[in-house]
């Protein structure tokens, strides 16, 4: 391919609209799901009754300088105002609802909520830890989300109005909680302005072309980013499993089996462990699949067959084992590798424009 060409691929298409929209509304949903479940339990996990208090998350995080918005004030006035605002960010991002400010908005409170208790979770929160912050950086309301539907009758994004009234509040809100503490929130905050700006007084100059590029390439960036991360996420887990002798001599899906945390179906489970050769091809099966993954995927021919076979794995680990909001995560993540045409099968594309 011509250099010339390829950045000029880089720079002016964002790739995987499709995808990026099932990643964002994906992840959107798993953690609003998980919070919603949790909700009973939500000061004793993350707000003023937990075991894991703030003087002890405040020596951790002096420590590893992890971000939580949770320790800028205590009380439980102030986490149940981040716990409920994560549900309805996780709400919008899902909806794809002014998705910068949205999208921001999730990763602020995904990171919040899980810094501030680092004991709480089932492996599928650290999988939208990280897809949160990537998610920031990507295009990801391009198709299916309110703002793809706004942008045909001129109303989108930070141009309207009513972007303005969020951004204003937005920059109140951090101006009233934190001031000069995230000098990274005010970053993006001053990039929405400066977008708007341009996007109202030189729509069809060289910044905007310039700023519309720039966005362009994070996207790529973005998107990249996180289709490497999920190979990286299978590959470790199966080299990590040759390493064990269970998996080598192919027993160790029968300890989860009958183990009671592990068997919300204790009769199912019963049944599929007194088969040793199902656990034993159950369990070589696994491991050749994670290991092999980062290889198969990039196959056009074999993609569609293993995201297939991915996709019935994790439907059973969310049955079986009793981890759905694991299974979630991860079936979202799968779907940055879909086919774009088999997505554009799926609902309609009514209102697609370049977000």
């Amino acid at each position: 391919m011509n250099p010339r060409h390829a950045v000029a691929q880089f720079t002016g298409r964002a790739v995987g609209p499709y995808q990026a929209a099932v990643v964002r509304i994906g992840f959107g949903l798993a953690w609003a799901a998980y919070l919603l479940r949790e909700w009973p339990e939500r000061r004793v996990l993350y707000g003023d009754r937990a075991p894991w208090s703030d003087e002890l998350a405040a020596r951790l995080l002096a420590g590893t300088h992890a971000f939580t918005v949770l320790g800028w004030q205590h009380g439980r006035l102030w986490s149940e105002l981040v716990y409920h605002l994560a549900i309805a960010a996780a709400v919008l991002f899902a909806l794809g609802w002014h998705t910068r400010a949205s999208g921001v908005l999730f990763a602020v409170t995904v990171l919040s909520l899980q810094n501030r208790d680092v004991l709480v979770g089932d492996g599928g929160d650290n999988v939208v830890h990280l897809m949160a912050l990537y998610l920031v950086l990507v295009r990801s309301a391009q198709v299916w989300s309110l703002d793809a539907r706004r942008r045909p009758a001129g109303r989108g994004g930070w141009a309207s109005w009513g972007g303005v009234v969020l951004w204003v509040v937005l920059g109140a809100a951090l101006a009233a909680t934190a001031p000069g503490w995230t000098p990274w929130l005010w970053g993006l905050w001053a990039v929405a302005g400066v977008w708007w700006g341009v996007d109202r007084w030189r729509p069809g100059g060289e910044l905007r072309a310039v700023l519309d590029a720039l966005a362009t390439m994070l996207h790529n960036c973005g998107m990249l980013v996180i289709a490497v991360q999920t190979a990286l996420i299978y590959s470790t887990a199966g080299w990590y499993k040759v390493q064990g002798s269970r998996w080598q001599d192919g027993t160790a899906l029968y300890y989860p089996l009958h183990l009671g945390l592990f068997t919300p179906w204790p009769g199912l489970s019963a049944l599929l462990g007194s088969s040793l050769l199902l656990v034993f091809l159950l369990s070589y099966g696994t491991v050749v699949l994670q290991v092999g993954f980062p290889f198969l995927v990039f196959n056009r021919r074999l993609k569609n067959v293993l995201l297939v076979v991915m996709m019935l794995e994790h439907a059973g680990i969310a049955v079986l084992l009793g981890l759905p909001f694991f299974s979630l995560a991860m079936l979202a993540a799968d779907a940055v590798f879909l086919p774009t045409a088999w997505l554009r099968r799926g609902p309609t594309s009514e209102g697609l424009s370049a977000a």
